[in-house]
C-alpha cells in the first residue's frame, strides 16, 4: 500500500507530495525521506474555512481570531504518494518553449532563506511553502518576527504557495548591500550621531544642575533674609524694653525732685504748691479714676525686679560690687537651668566666705528664695529641691538679672 505522506528523517516534517519533498531537500539539504502511512493534517476552521496543517497553526489561528472549532478533513484530502511520477529537472524546464513560458520559468526560482530557521519552522508544523514565504518576506529576521508575519498574513489565499523570484534578483539579494567603504562611512556617521546625542544629553543635564543650584541658592538667601528679619525684631523688642525701663527711671527721678522741692518749701516755711496750679484740673478726675481701680498683686517678675532694685539702692556707692553680685546670681541660676539634676548646683552653703562676700552681704539671699531656694532647718544651706525646679521662673530671673546688669538707669531711685 502506498504511503499517504513523506516524512523527513532529519527533522520529522510531513510532506504531501514528492514535489514538496524535493523542495524541502533543496532548501534544507535533507535527503533522508521515508513513506509514512500517517496523512498530513488538514484541519478546516468552521468559522472562516482556514486550513491548518498542524496543531501549532491551530493554536495560532485560535489566538488571533478566537475561532476554536475545526473540522478534521485529513482523510478526505489524503492521497497516496506516487513515487513513480517523473520529476522534471530544472535543465529540461529551461529547454521547453524557449520562446515564451519556458524562458520565464527558467528565470524564476525559489528564494534563498535561512535553512536553520526553515527547519525550525517546519518542525513547528508549518508547510515548507508557508515557512519559505514568511522567511522571504520578513527578510530572515528572527523566529519571533516570522511568527508575527505569519499571524498577520494567515488569511492570505496564497499563504501556502512557494514564493518565486527572478534568478537575477535572488542573486543580487544575496550580495552585500554595502561595500566596506560604505560600511565604514555608515559606522562613522552612527558614531558621530551617538556623540552628538551624548553631548546634547550632557548639556541638558548641566542645565538641570544649574537650575538646581539656582533653586538652592534662592532658598539659602530666603533663609538668611528671614534670620535677619527675626534678629531685627529681637533687637527692636530689646530696645523697647530698655526705653520702657528708662522712662520709668526718669519718672521716678521727676517724682523725687518734686518731693525734694516740696520738702525745701516746707523747711523755708513756704506754703505747699496747690496741685491745681501746676497741673490741669482735668487731671484730678483721672487720678480719682486711677485710685478707684483695683490694685493688681505684684507678679513674681516684679518682686524679683524690686529685690534687685533694693540691692542697688542700698549699695549706691559700690556699683562694682552690685554688678558682681548680679553676675554671681546669674551664674547660680544658669547652672541650675543647664544641669537641674546636679545637686551641687541646687545647694549653696550660706557660711561660704565667697558667697557672703559677693551675694549674702548685699542681700542677694532673698532673690534666690524668690527663685525657689529654701533654707534648711539648720539655716546652713540654701537648697532647691529637684521637683521644685521651675525653668520658667528661672528664665524670668535670668532676664531680670540681664536687664539690671546692662541697663545704666536700673535702680537709680
Amino acid at each position: 500500500m502506498a504511503g499517504l505522506s513523506l516524512r523527513c528523517g532529519d527533522c520529522g516534517v510531513q510532506l504531501r507530495s514528492v514535489e514538496e519533498a524535493q523542495a524541502h531537500a533543496e532548501a534544507t539539504s535533507h535527503t533522508n525521506f521515508a513513506e509514512s502511512a500517517e496523512a498530513v493534517l488538514n484541519l478546516i476552521c468552521a468559522g472562516c474555512g482556514k486550513p491548518c496543517r498542524s496543531q501549532t497553526e491551530v493554536d495560532l489561528h485560535t489566538k488571533r481570531t478566537g475561532h476554536a472549532e475545526f473540522t478534521d478533513k485529513t482523510m478526505e484530502a489524503a492521497k497516496p504518494i506516487d513515487l513513480e511520477a517523473p520529476l522534471k529537472p530544472a535543465s529540461e524546464a529551461m529547454d521547453v518553449d524557449a520562446s515564451g513560458s519556458g524562458e520565464s520559468q527558467a528565470e524564476m526560482v525559489a528564494p534563498e532563506v535561512n535553512k536553520e530557521m526553515l527547519a525550525d519552522l517546519e518542525s513547528m508544523g508549518f508547510s515548507m511553502g508557508r515557512a519559505t514565504r514568511a522567511l522571504h518576506f520578513s527578510s530572515n529576521s528572527t523566529i519571533e518576527g516570522v511568527i508575527n508575519w505569519l499571524s498577520e498574513h494567515q488569511e492570505d489565499p496564497d499563504i501556502d504557495e512557494m514564493p518565486m523570484v527572478p534568478a537575477i534578483s535572488n542573486a543580487e539579494a544575496n550580495k552585500p548591500s554595502l561595500t566596506p567603504e560604505e560600511k565604514k562611512i555608515k559606522a562613522q556617521e552612527l558614531r558621530e550621531r551617538a556623540r552628538k546625542k551624548k553631548e546634547e544629553e550632557e548639556r541638558r543635564m548641566e542645565r538641570e544642575r544649574e537650575k538646581e543650584r539656582i533653586r538652592i541658592g534662592k532658598e539659602l538667601l530666603e533663609a538668611k533674609r528671614m534670620e535677619e528679619v527675626n534678629e531685627r525684631k529681637r533687637i527692636i523688642e530689646l530696645r523697647r524694653l530698655e526705653k520702657e525701663e528708662e522712662r520709668r527711671a526718669r519718672e521716678k527721678i521727676r517724682q523725687k525732685l518734686e518731693e525734694d522741692k516740696a520738702e525745701r518749701r516746707r523747711k523755708l516755711g513756704l506754703p505747699a504748691e496747690v496741685p491745681s496750679a501746676s497741673k490741669p484740673s482735668a487731671a484730678l478726675p483721672i487720678e480719682e479714676k486711677k485710685s478707684a481701680l483695683p490694685v493688681r498683686p505684684a507678679t513674681k517678675a516684679e518682686r524679683m525686679r524690686d529685690c534687685l532694685r533694693n540691692i542697688k539702692q542700698q549699695n549706691k556707692e559700690e556699683d562694682a560690687k552690685v554688678k558682681r553680685a548680679f553676675r554671681t546670681l546669674l551664674t547660680y541660676i544658669g547652672n541650675v537651668v543647664k544641669s537641674p539634676e546636679e545637686d551641687k548646683f541646687r545647694k549653696i552653703r550660706l557660711s561660704n566666705a565667697t558667697f557672703q562676700e559677693r551675694v549674702g552681704n548685699l542681700g542677694g539671699t532673698q532673690f534666690l528664695e524668690l527663685c525657689g531656694f529654701e533654707k534648711l532647718e539648720d539655716n546652713e544651706f540654701l537648697f532647691l529641691a529637684r521637683d521644685k525646679v521651675d525653668k520658667a521662673i528661672l528664665n524670668t530671673a535670668g532676664a531680670e538679672l540681664n536687664s539690671a546688669i546692662t541697663n545704666p538707669f536700673f535702680g537709680v531711685l
